[in-house]
């Protein structure tokens, strides 16, 4: 398996997943151009991607998937809720409707879906598991707080891609409002460093190779303070895997998973 992240923060995330000659594309929240511009710099064409999977209707992470649908086919995969209550629902545009907790299969991919706790209609996390390896990889963000759902997508997985939005000094002291700044730190909102670093630790198994830290926060976080915490939290630890910030603005990865012994990491700017 390989898993690139595309682009992640509050202006846009998607994460490309590939194994063997399938790939998936899980959420779209950034235009076509840009998805083709970033699915190009890792030899990828857009009409190859077997589906695509929308977490919930916040623009961030559907902001074009209805575009990127109709160009290139793509199968489109929600929840219910997340339809009704976003734009593919108000176009008509197609897609695969499901409830959180279904399982999917989609080429070589087995998807696990799994209610998160945040402030959408009916928000989820994935694993991917490739059938051929068995390798796994969670891509859980936009959560408020490790709910029992959360831990258990994050346990026994190869990648884990996970949000990490903010420190909790720079959100208090920085420009938001205080009501923003409360819905961000809810418990419907958005996962701390800490808070992320808590429940990476607490998760850790002979398995994880490969922690990426998602969503980052431009405003009330830096990519020192993300990494500083996490290298700190598991630094005790008996995990000796890669960590890394993702960022909004160019591709990381990717990051092989071969099976259950190794995972490795590159990087790719563009």
């Amino acid at each position: 398996m390989k898993l690139w992240v595309l682009g992640s923060g509050s202006r846009g995330n998607a994460v490309l997943v590939q194994s063997g000659e399938s790939r998936i594309l899980i959420e779209a929240g950034f235009g076509p151009r840009i998805l083709k511009h970033r699915l190009n710099a890792v030899g990828v064409e857009p009409e190859s991607i077997d589906a695509c999977v929308i977490t919930h209707e916040h623009s961030d992470h559907i902001r074009g998937a209805a575009r990127a649908a109709w160009r290139w086919k793509w199968p489109l995969l929600v929840t219910q809720g997340t339809y009704d209550n976003s734009r593919l629902s108000l176009l008509g545009t197609p897609a695969a409707k499901f409830r959180a907790g279904t399982t999917l299969d989609v080429a070589d991919f087995t998807i696990e879906t799994f209610r998160t706790p945040h402030d959408a209609t009916e928000p989820i996390g994935v694993v991917v598991t490739s059938n051929s390896t068995g390798v796994r990889a969670a891509i859980c963000t936009d959560i408020g707080h490790a709910s029992r759902s959360v831990r258990r997508m994050v346990r026994d997985v190869d990648i884990l891609v996970i949000e990490s939005n903010h420190d909790d000094v720079m959100l208090a002291n920085g420009p938001y409002p205080i009501s923003v700044q409360r819905r961000i730190a809810s418990s419907f909102g958005h996962l701390s460093n800490r808070e992320c670093a808590a429940l990476v630790r607490e998760s850790i198994t002979p398995r994880l190779k490969q922690v990426v830290l998602a969503h980052l926060s431009e405003n009330n976080n830096t990519t020192v303070a993300a990494y500083e915490s996490m290298r700190a939290a598991v630094r005790s630890t008996a995990f000796r895997g890669a960590l890394i910030p993702a960022l909004q603005d160019r591709v990381v990865g990717p990051f092989v998973a071969t099976g259950s012994k190794s995972a490795v990491q590159l990087s790719l700017g563009i």
